[in-house]
């Protein structure tokens, strides 16, 4: 049996900004995950996972791609990336098998409850990690990335890739994304309205092997904070992130690229702290960061930072720290960063005192060189 692990994310800094091509983030990957395993199958394939009760998701192939037996189950991340991974080793010339995938996640909690980690992106990294082992691809690691975002986005259109670069490439993270309209187009063969003329051949190893497709993806390694402290706190009430980023779309305005340049400039200065181990610069970075999306939210009518999100960063603020909400917002996570000598069982307290959990994370370590 085949097994691949991906690790779940949170956000630092850059959020929203981050769905622009080009526009940077700060992103930190978990030591959470969630584990694929693959086995070989017949007569047809089939996926194991909570997220489908007991009985597994099952399919076959058939000659315009896969045959889904689905009667009330989504066409979602772990079947476009099957789909897409097919596609893959029929374009490189390998033999089709079946195979039986198995998920597992250390994701939610043992209720089932999410705590916004990034499951479906390391949901999407572990299955294109373990279908590259079994069919023997040999994709980099950059690869299995492109490939994660490629399919990522057949099902929301939208998604940065972000939380896929941390769940691929591990530790603390700066990510911007490529255009993924442009890659959403290079996957269609045949030209549409209004698709232009820079088209692909709709070929999963053209786009992988075209350098310009993924103008504006970059991602570099940072240094975690020598002299701060992670902490992350639950807020109880699930976000829905593409619901919040198209509420942001629909209602951008005149002082959206003003955004734009503010959070760049956050993020820039966080790197910086982060790079030269100046903690201050770090602290003040991440407090920009919170008062950025306020302001977001405030001029497009979205509570990104709720009630409980904005306890949460009092909270560590009143003890010296500083904290944001991490990701879209809207609930879920927040994230902080807090010198090394503070209490942290008063925060814990404090959280506790008004429903906010702390989760017990740390970072994982990087994964691999990035050039591979």
């Amino acid at each position: 049996m085949i097994e691949f692990r991906a690790h779940g994310k949170l956000f630092v800094a850059g959020e929203y900004a981050v769905v622009e091509p080009g526009q940077p983030s700060v992103l930190i990957a978990l030591d959470r995950a969630i584990t694929a395993r693959v086995s070989e199958g017949h007569g047809s394939g089939s996926v194991h996972s909570e997220e489908y009760g007991h009985l597994p998701l099952t399919w076959t192939r058939a000659e315009d791609g896969l045959a889904l037996d689905r009667e009330h189950h989504p066409y979602d991340y772990v079947m476009a990336t099957i789909d897409l991974v097919e596609k893959l080793r029929a374009e490189r010339g390998i033999a089709p098998r079946f195979h039986d995938l198995r998920i597992q996640s250390q994701l939610d909690d043992a209720s089932g409850r999410k705590f916004g980690l990034g499951s479906s992106a390391a949901v999407t990294v572990a299955t294109v990690g373990a279908l590259d082992r079994f069919y023997g691809l040999g994709l980099t690691q950059r690869d299995r990335f492109r490939v994660a975002l490629l399919a990522t986005i057949r099902v929301n259109p939208r998604a940065s890739g972000g939380d896929l670069a941390a769940s691929t490439f591990g530790g603390w993270l700066r990510y911007s994304a490529p255009d993924r309209e442009l890659l959403a187009a290079m996957l269609r063969p045949a030209p549409g309205p209004g698709d232009g003329d820079r088209r692909g051949d709709g070929t999963v190893s053209g786009i992988l092997d075209d350098a310009d497709a993924w103008t504006g993806f970059d991602v570099q390694r940072l240094p975690a904070p020598a002299d701060l402290r992670l902490l992350v706190g639950w807020t109880g009430s699930p976000a829905s992130t593409t619901k919040l980023v198209s509420v942001v779309r629909e209602h951008r305005n005149g002082g959206y690229q003003a955004f734009l340049d503010e959070s760049r400039t956050c993020v820039d200065d966080l790197t910086t702290g982060l790079q030269t181990g100046d903690a201050e610069r770090t602290l003040d970075a991440l407090r920009r960061a919170r008062v950025l999306l306020q302001r977001l939210g405030a001029s497009v009518g979205s509570k990104i930072e709720t009630d409980r999100l904005a306890t949460l960063c009092d909270v560590v603020e009143a003890a010296g720290g500083a904290a944001k909400p991490s990701g879209a917002g809207g609930g879920d996570c927040g994230i902080a960063l807090v010198p090394a000598d503070t209490d942290l069982t008063a925060i814990h307290r404090a959280w506790e005192a008004h429903d906010i959990r702390h989760l017990s994370v740390a970072v994982q370590a990087p994964e691999g060189d990035l050039d591979d």
